[in-house]
């Protein structure tokens, strides 16, 4: 979080963002942070581990068939980002899925490391929730130990609509793993001949 820009004499807007922080189920030295700290709050993300997605989507797509709205088989209701888990849904999740995530107020300076595959949530009008203007920079890496997650995922990708944003493989795994190879068998040639001493 490169930027958070509070507006002047706002005061009702800081007891709001406050109010959402603890909607949100922040923990106290969040909280603190806010209020006692004086820190300014760009963000709000919850982050579910990886291996709860299934159980997200069977309630995100419960959920819409509850308020009469379609599933097609070439969307997806976590990669369509079309859901924003309120408290209530939180509770409810939690409640029928036993799925808890975690609640992370990004402050100005902070970075949040997100796990290959796990679901999340930022509260915005897309899928951040931003308490203030607040400029984010975002990079998407691929760790050696999450290479089989991220391939799972972009097979995941594979059946959304062409249409979908999310259809591509935006963190090109396959060129991933072959520049990585590609290289290690390079190093390895070049140090052959130490390689094979004794």
């Amino acid at each position: 979080m490169v930027y958070v820009g509070i507006p002047k004499g706002q005061a009702d807007q800081e007891e709001e963002v406050l109010k959402t922080i603890q909607d949100g189920d922040s923990d106290e030295l969040t909280i603190k942070r806010f209020t006692e700290s004086r820190e300014k709050p760009g963000a709000l993300w919850h982050i579910y581990a990886a291996k709860d997605t299934e159980k997200i989507r069977e309630f995100l797509k419960k959920v819409a068939e509850e308020q009469g709205q379609e599933n097609p088989v070439d969307h997806d209701p976590i990669h369509d980002q079309s859901w924003y888990l309120d408290r209530s849904l939180r509770k409810r999740l939690h409640q029928e899925y036993g799925v808890q995530g975690w609640a992370i107020v990004q402050f100005l300076g902070d970075v949040v490391f997100i796990p290959a595959g796990a679901p999340h949530q930022a509260r915005t009008r897309a899928a951040v929730h931003n308490l203030y203007s607040c400029i984010k920079v975002a990079e998407d890496f691929v760790s050696p130990e999450h290479v089989k997650h991220c391939f799972w995922l972009t097979q995941e990708f594979r059946y959304l609509s062409h249409t979908h944003t999310n259809h591509e493989d935006k963190l090109q795994v396959k060129n991933v793993i072959y520049h990585a190879v590609k290289d290690a068998v390079g190093i390895l040639r070049a140090n052959e001949s130490s390689l094979s001493r004794p």
